[in-house]
């Protein structure tokens, strides 16, 4: 059986109790015709660590008309990024 993995349609992404992030996911099987909505659920320093890989792979490509307005249009590599002052 193989497996694929989306986000659940319709959920948010949110804070739990115990202060981490839910990401609903859901989980379809081969011939499953029914699908299974989970949470991922990641400490802030994961989802931290998430949305930095994300931004270092999603650089340099320009968002789409329907991406949030929280991705700007301009990203800065690592590599590019330069600093002007120090505290």
């Amino acid at each position: 059986m193989s497996w694929t993995i989306e986000r659940a349609p319709g959920r948010p992404v949110r804070r739990t109790d115990d202060d981490g992030i839910a990401v609903p996911l859901r989980l379809n099987g081969t011939g499953d015709r029914h699908p299974t909505d989970t949470d991922m659920t990641l400490t802030l320093a994961e989802a931290e660590h998430l949305h930095a890989a994300l931004c270092r792979a999603l650089d340099g490509q320009p968002p789409p008309p329907t991406a949030p307005d929280c991705r700007q249009p301009v990203q800065a590599s690592p590599g590019a990024a330069h600093i002007l002052v120090r505290a």
